[in-house]
């Protein structure tokens, strides 16, 4: 039975005692940053080159605010060939030539690059190649023309937040007392990652009493709470660098969940090390656990059938669709009034 016999146990206090010291120990206070780590963004399309294909469209990603890869008006089996008098005309998605277009880069040989892709750029891009053919006995020249469709839409990569877990076992539920501890963790968890301007909001907690075939019945106390990166002065870093703001988002927290969990990592290591006597609340060894959870801005979402090659992405909301919050997915209009890209509603 739990409380019963074996070391002594010293009240829930030693254990938040010891919580505080090892993040003192750590050096985690207020102030410190943690090392940069190497950016991890996806990388969708390898090659910086993208070939038509006569028998369908072609579907490109391109991640706002960067330029897009030369969408190539012939497919790869053509661009190993002599092509004569080749003639290109792309048009865009709202009807326009490209050919002068400032945002746009045309090359002499039909690759198009469009530049600072922005939500309004998404849609169909079609190109038209016209050239000749001659016949090699009667020298006869034949024209031939075909056409490329890309389709090109905007993404953004999700926000990531984490939901985290973590187990403690007890000696009996306690609602003031197993109050007071949960409010006391999160705290100094909070302080372990105040500066990366993260914090820890959904916190709850739930005791519960488990029956186990050797050892009786015991007591555990589950704690539950979202690690996100939005905690007051978030909006200031992303001014700094506007274009990339979920990149730096999504860097911190990663590094916020990282701290926690090697918080956890070191408790273990203390509580085993350093403890004479079993605090009344104790850590249950390898219990924290954490889930990452994906979010996407207004006007985009995720859609694994739709967009099977950037299924990870937040890609933009297509014509007749919205998106109005955080959600991950793009709402179906009512009537077909949001007839324009990243429609945060209809």
């Amino acid at each position: 039975m739990a409380g019963g016999g074996g070391r002594p146990r010293c009240p829930p206090g030693a254990l938040l005692a010891v919580l505080a010291a090892v993040v003192v120990a750590a050096g985690w206070g207020e102030g410190v940053r943690a090392e940069p780590k190497e950016e991890q963004s996806i990388d969708l399309i390898r090659k910086n080159e993208v070939y038509g294909d006569t028998r369908h469209e072609v579907s490109v990603y391109v991640k706002v605010f960067t330029n897009s890869p030369f969408l190539v008006c012939m497919d790869l089996a053509l661009s190993q060939e002599r092509i004569i008098d080749p003639n290109y005309l792309w048009i865009g998605p709202d009807g326009t030539d490209l050919r002068g277009q400032g945002y746009v880069n045309l090359t002499e040989t039909g690759k198009l690059m469009v530049m600072g892709f922005r939500v309004s750029m998404s849609g169909a891009y079609t190109c038209t190649l016209s050239h000749k053919v001659i016949e090699t006995t009667t020298q006869q020249e034949i024209e031939m023309v075909e056409a490329y469709k890309f389709m090109v839409y905007a993404y953004r990569e999700a926000d990531h937040a984490y939901q985290m877990s973590v187990r403690f076992s007890t000696t009996l539920c306690r609602q003031k007392t197993d109050g007071l501890f949960v409010s006391k963790l999160i705290k100094i968890l909070q302080s372990t990652i105040s500066h990366l301007t993260c914090h820890i909001t959904k916190s709850s907690y739930k005791c519960h009493s488990i029956r186990t075939p050797k050892n009786g019945l015991q007591y555990e106390l589950f704690v539950n709470f979202l690690v996100n990166p939005f905690a007051p002065g978030w909006e200031e870093i992303c001014h700094k660098v506007p274009y990339d703001c979920e990149d730096v988002t999504n860097r911190r927290v990663r590094q916020a969940a990282e701290r926690i969990g090697k918080f956890f990592h070191q408790l273990k290591q203390v509580l085993k090390n350093e403890f004479h006597a079993v605090p009344t609340i104790q850590y249950v060894d390898n219990s924290f656990s954490m889930t990452p959870i994906d979010s996407c801005r207004p006007g985009f979402g995720k859609s694994h059938h739709t967009h099977q090659n950037c299924a990870s992405c937040c890609v933009v909301c297509g014509p007749g669709t919205y998106s109005p919050n955080n959600e991950v997915t793009c709402r179906t209009c009512a009537s077909p009034q949001a007839r324009v890209y990243g429609a945060e509603f209809c």
